[in-house]
């Protein structure tokens, strides 16, 4: 079915609009990534999205689109890649996602950073990894455990590039941005940390992970990225193979200050502060600390289910 006529269903407003079904969906994304989409028909597609709102069997034909046209990540071997998209970048506080990685590569796991800009005035954590001569990769690569690469999103699928671009220019997310904080971009095993900003995504991302059957970390993200907020401890859910585990309940109170952290978000102040904690002059966040931990478990029970 051509693009026009998934708009109608899906383009009523927001009590005529109809959802579409999983196959429809992948159908419909399909043909935005493979270039058959005109820049009107994208436009129309991302605003009717956007009032609509995606299902969970939407997001799954969407995310079945994506992961059949994605060029993938090698495998890193026994222990599952750490994947981390980054699509928001600092707005308030410093991004934080690149400490996040290079906290987890310390103890030992792969892990692959990959985003691009969508937004003109924010601070990017591939910035900041680049600042912290960690360069991007020009073509997926394995990641060897114990380090950090990050990606560009055009390396992986220049048609997701394109859509996700577009948000400049109407000025809201779409689906793409969704889709790509939740993929896989990996051949092998591989550990999605995904966030969320709005409680009425966590329903819609629980039952899409669980019917993707997907090895993933949920939680509340700071700016729309997906390390903690230094500040709070958020709570954390868990998924492997798709089955269901609450980690941590969040916990209460938010720290008026936490020590080291700079009051710019700029990338040299960012970067020279990343430095400094991970030489150990400076205290990891606890929050970042414990995030840490629910990953690393999360990456020895997916290693032992898969390699026991």
């Amino acid at each position: 079915m051509g693009i026009s006529q998934y708009i109608k269903e899906i383009g009523r407003g927001a009590r005529g609009a109809k959802a579409i079904d999983r196959a429809q969906a992948t159908d419909l994304l399909g043909q935005v990534l493979d270039g058959q989409a005109t820049d009107l028909e994208i436009g129309a597609f991302c605003i009717a999205m956007r009032i609509k709102g995606e299902t969970a069997e939407e997001m799954c034909g969407f995310l079945d689109a994506v992961h059949a046209r994605l060029a993938l990540v090698p495998s890193s071997g026994t222990a599952p890649l750490i994947v981390l998209p980054s699509y928001n970048g600092a707005r308030k506080l410093p991004v934080l996602t690149p400490l996040l990685a290079l906290l987890l590569a310390r103890e030992g796991l792969p892990v692959l950073l990959h985003g691009m800009r969508t937004e003109a005035r924010r601070i990017l954590a591939s910035d900041v990894l680049e600042a912290l001569g960690i360069p991007a990769l020009a073509a997926p690569g394995k990641v060897a455990p114990g380090s950090v690469a990050h990606l560009p999103t055009g390396c992986l699928h220049p048609g997701l590039a394109r859509l996700l671009a577009a948000r400049e220019v109407i000025g809201l997310r779409n689906p793409g941005h969704s889709v790509a904080k939740l993929m896989n971009p990996c051949a092998g095993p591989a550990v999605v940390v995904t966030s969320y900003t709005h409680p009425e995504y966590f329903d819609m991302l629980c039952t899409t992970f669980t019917q993707m059957g997907m090895h993933a970390l949920l939680s509340r993200g700071l700016e729309g990225e997906v390390a903690a907020d230094p500040r709070r401890t958020p709570r954390y859910d868990a998924f492997v193979a798709g089955a269901h585990q609450l980690l941590e309940e969040q916990q209460p109170g938010t720290a008026g200050e936490v020590p080291g952290l700079p009051a710019e978000i700029d990338v040299q102040t960012t970067a020279d502060y990343t430095r400094r904690v991970m030489a150990g002059d400076l205290p990891v966040p606890a929050a970042l600390a414990r995030q840490v931990e629910h990953i690393l478990r999360l990456s020895t029970q997916i290693t032992t289910e898969t390699h026991p």
